[in-house]
């Protein structure tokens, strides 16, 4: 499964024009505490704290900025993004921290913190850069509608870059999330690295360097215009020639050791390039035929349990392993773990195969709100209660209708004003977030 629909309407590099070169990509490090701001000292250096004497929300009121709230949504302010678990694998050594040295929030912009946008055409709507001045937003996902070159991409983030410092964003210390699917080969939103698929990669005469090269392709490119995430790799074990992820050619083997290590090299390689790598899709897509795409409709994947565990989850140990800093879920069905709830809502899978049974402690994101998949789940604002309910850090709204994110954003809010969000839970997955963000540099 991709991000979004457009994955699957042959989404080819031809589509953009080559720009500015590349420039240096940022190498990420371990920041000493002296390098850091309050919030990612508070962030970064979090051990367990325990919520249970969270402060209780109150009820809607107008924003004292002049900014006014979105209907239906609580932005009472006073409300400290507490934390309650310890963050990824790249997050500090865990050390005491107390809530009061975090920025105080409202809870749209707690809420907003976990919702990644998108929109359509080559400029970011007025609505969306305000939201982002005033600390509503987490990132930004772009497709190849929002790219005509690599100078004009580069522009696009310098313009959000500057709506984030805006000091109306008490979040404005660590960076947006900007991402894209650059997995390689027809999928990449960005002309030029990686150029290989990963069925090319997989075939290739020396697979462990060309997985490396393209890693480290993938993360220069990206970081080159500014973008700090990627949506990729894919891990999935394909089962059979032209079933769904190799028909394009997005899966590097039917043997699960092979997809281990290639997807490691993957991962290790961007993410030395300044790029946080994204493993995708769990608990896997490489049993789905030809015809099961979950962005069209509901799938079902009857895999047994020994099968899922031995095969399709077997790559996500090295991924984890290798420091892999975000996991996107599937929204296909486990006949053998929950049958009737995509993955990416059941807590059986986030937290139980995931969390629990991995050891997973970094970012979890959200297939594309919006797939066909989720067609019986009701509307926006149900499917990222539900999906924020069975343990996803980020919901990734890529309609590419700002208003989406809005929808997805007064959700969240009101489930923590209204208590159906646990604020214990809600301010855990806010820490591995902002964590995540703080990791990446500004």
């Amino acid at each position: 499964m991709p991000s979004s629909a457009e994955d699957h309407r042959a989404p080819q590099a031809g589509r953009v024009r080559s720009g500015r070169p590349a420039v240096r990509a940022r190498l990420p490090r371990r920041l000493p505490l002296r390098a850091l701001t309050p919030v990612g000292v508070a962030l970064c250096t979090l051990t367990l704290i325990s919520c249970m004497s969270a402060p209780a929300h109150s009820g809607a009121a107008r924003r004292s900025d002049g900014q006014p709230t979105d209907a239906g949504q609580s932005s009472a302010a006073g409300h400290s993004a507490s934390a309650a678990a310890a963050s990824g694998p790249a997050a500090s050594s865990p050390a005491g921290a107390s809530p009061d040295a975090l920025p105080t929030l409202t809870p749209a912009q707690m809420a907003g913190q976990r919702v990644i946008y998108s929109y359509t055409g080559l400029e970011p709507p007025a609505a969306l850069l305000n939201w982002i001045r005033h600390g509503q937003v987490g990132g930004v996902i772009f497709f190849g509608g929002n790219i005509s070159s690599r100078a004009q991409i580069a522009s696009v983030i310098s313009e959000l870059d500057q709506a984030n410092a805006s000091p109306l964003n008490p979040m404005r210390s660590v960076p947006l999330l900007l991402m894209t699917d650059q997995e390689g080969g027809l999928v990449r939103r960005l002309p030029g690295q990686p150029l290989l698929s990963e069925k090319q990669i997989g075939g290739s005469a020396d697979p462990a360097a060309a997985a490396k090269a393209a890693g480290t392709g993938a993360g220069k490119n990206l970081a080159g215009v500014g973008m700090n995430v990627n949506l990729a790799p894919v891990l999935d074990v394909f089962r059979k020639a032209g079933d769904f992820d190799d028909q394009f050619g997005r899966s590097y083997s039917t043997d699960p050791h092979v997809v281990s290590s290639l997807g490691a090299d993957f991962i290790t390689a961007q993410q030395a390039a300044g790029v946080a790598a994204t493993a995708k899709h769990f608990p896997g897509l490489g049993a789905a035929t030809k015809s099961q795409n979950t962005d069209a409709a509901p799938v079902t994947l009857n895999v047994t349990l020994h099968a899922l565990r031995a095969i399709d989850e077997f790559p996500y140990r090295a991924a984890i392993a290798a420091g892999v800093k975000l996991v996107m879920v599937s929204w296909a069905r486990y006949s053998a773990l929950a049958p009737k709830t995509p993955a990416g809502l059941s807590s059986a899978i986030v937290n139980g195969e995931l969390r629990q049974r991995l050891g997973f402690k970094g970012v979890t994101i959200t297939d594309a709100l919006e797939a066909g998949a989720l067609r019986s789940f009701g509307t926006t604002r149900r499917r990222a209660t539900l999906a924020a309910k069975a343990g996803m850090d980020l919901i990734l709204c890529s309609v590419q209708r700002p208003s989406q994110g809005q929808q997805a954003r007064i959700a969240l809010a009101n489930g923590l004003t209204a208590g159906t969000l646990s604020p214990s839970v809600f301010n855990a997955a806010l820490t591995r977030v902002v964590a995540l963000r703080s990791s990446l540099g500004s």
